[in-house]
């Protein structure tokens, strides 16, 4: 009798244990802000390839933000929305980049401040973007020759 009530006692506490362990990680993962704390602003990517919801924005190099969800606009485009924190106001001359942690690392999008005056509503769209670049596609032209040489000089304008 005793060593049952000891090995539920046990199962209890492991079971807390992983409960919290459990409740951490999501805390941890999820990263939800306050309620108003952040704002949405789209982007219009022609190719967000590797770009998941959760992947960081940032601002020189600082994290202001997160991709919430990335959808496809009726022009075939990828239309990805941000959640960007309240401190930051992005001027409307904003340039949206995705870009790689590393050589083959998570794709983030950094933002670009302009030097307009007038800030970006929320709700509103940057359409000057730069796509995500495709490793693969350039490795398999480079190795199946499909990549043209830089024009060489011809003969004739190198004697003048």
């Amino acid at each position: 009798m005793k060593q049952s009530s000891v090995e539920l006692s046990a199962g209890v506490f492991v079971l807390l244990g992983l409960v919290a362990v459990a409740w951490f990680a999501i805390q941890a993962g999820a990263r939800i802000p306050l309620a108003g704390s952040t704002y949405a602003v789209n982007a219009r990517f022609s190719n967000a390839g590797g770009l998941k919801p959760g992947s960081q924005v940032f601002l020189a190099g600082v994290p202001v933000g997160r991709v919430d969800n990335i959808n496809l606009d009726p022009q075939y485009a990828a239309m990805v929305r941000l959640e960007v924190n309240k401190e930051v106001q992005l001027p409307d001359d904003t340039i949206a980049s995705i870009r790689t942690s590393g050589l083959i690392g998570d794709k983030f999008v950094a933002l670009s401040p302009g030097s307009s005056a007038q800030n970006l509503a929320p709700g509103s769209t940057i359409t000057d973007t730069e796509s995500a670049v495709d490793l693969e596609s350039i490795i398999s032209r480079f190795a199946f020759g499909n990549v043209s040489p830089a024009p060489s000089p011809s003969p004739s304008a190198a004697n003048k």
